[in-house]
């Protein structure tokens, strides 16, 4: 349910009508835009008697949300949400963010190295796993806390933010100098590890699951949000479909349905959607001209050594060109 507020609504008038509705069972979430501000209720709203509230001078109208997704929903917040990192980063509302760097870290060398590549080319945030979920128990799984240390020598190194994937809760505490804690598609419906990510003040990039619905995946972000964290950043990553000749298929009518139904900024993963490094490029360009608020690229210095993924990693390189590409893109459709 949300309750949209008149014009010229006082602070104290909105701060008593919050204490009220909190007083009936519910979680006021209030979004003030330019010209309406919107209290969204989360909760129990059975008992909630609407034509009380719309008596109340300051209420413009009340209106039911048939959709589950209550936070993540657009109707909740018109407004487009802004994730900005520590940096001043902007993710969302109009920006464009590109996150380039290698699906594994492998040596210090290596990460910091492609580190300044990609920022010389114009990416904002430093992407590289140090803890890699793999298909087979015997594929390189990655270097762990060495990883993350070694990503936050590239940091220091270039002063890009880190992008990085946790997989398991007794690892947060390694987690202190990463920017985005990224949960990724096999954890996506982790219920348990959404719900802690709800309770942090850090960005999470929220991948879309191998098979999920777009609203599967809405609720997932609901998770995180419902514990107090709105800094949730969406990925689309490919999903598992009838094709072959890609490792997934790429879902970009999902960033324009994301828009339009939710505020949250969504970024596409054409390397993992794709599985192959001469599909990237014209999957990134598609993913600007639909309006993705970023993309998320492997780039490896030598992608057929590379420990992970080096059949879609392109490289710095083939980044240099794809950076100046998509903007072209970007240029002509702002």
């Amino acid at each position: 349910m949300i309750v949209v507020l008149k014009k010229g609504t006082s602070d104290e008038q909105l701060e008593n009508l919050v204490a009220w509705l909190k007083a009936q069972g519910v979680e006021p979430d209030v979004s003030r835009g330019t010209d309406i501000t919107i209290v969204g209720l989360v909760g129990d709203v059975s008992k909630i008697d609407t034509e009380l509230i719309e008596a109340l001078d300051i209420v413009e109208k009340v209106q039911r949300v048939s959709e589950p997704f209550k936070a993540a929903n657009r109707k909740f917040h018109p407004d487009d949400t802004v994730v900005t990192l520590k940096n001043g980063t902007k993710i969302g509302g109009g920006s464009f963010v590109f996150m380039a760097g290698p699906c594994s870290v492998e040596s210090e060398e290596q990460i910091v190295g492609i580190a300044q590549r990609v920022k010389a080319a114009g990416a904002q945030v430093l992407r590289g796993g140090a803890f890699k979920p793999r298909t087979s128990p015997y594929s390189f799984q990655g270097m762990g806390a060495d990883g993350l240390r070694l990503l936050s020598l590239a940091k220091k190194a270039t002063g890009l933010p880190i992008v990085t994937e946790l997989m398991d809760i007794v690892h947060l505490d390694l987690f202190d100098d990463v920017d985005i804690i990224q949960i990724g598609a096999r954890n996506m419906q982790n219920f348990e590890l959404l719900k802690e990510m709800g309770r942090l003040d850090k960005p999470i990039l929220l991948k879309r699951g191998l098979a999920n619905t777009i609203q599967e995946w809405l609720m997932s972000a609901e998770y995180i949000m419902a514990g107090g964290n709105h800094n949730v950043i969406l990925c689309e990553r490919g999903i598992r479909t009838y094709e072959t000749y890609t490792r997934n298929t790429l879902d970009l009518s999902a960033v324009s349905v994301v828009h339009e139904v939710s505020h949250l900024p969504v970024i596409v993963d054409p390397s993992h959607a794709t599985g192959h490094a001469k599909l990237v490029l014209p999957m990134a360009m598609g993913a600007a001209a639909v309006g993705a608020d970023g993309v998320m690229v492997e780039v490896h210095n030598d992608p057929p050594h590379a420990k992970c993924d080096g059949a879609q990693s392109i490289t710095p390189d083939q980044f240099d060109v794809l950076a100046a590409k998509v903007g072209k893109i970007r240029e002509a459709v702002i």
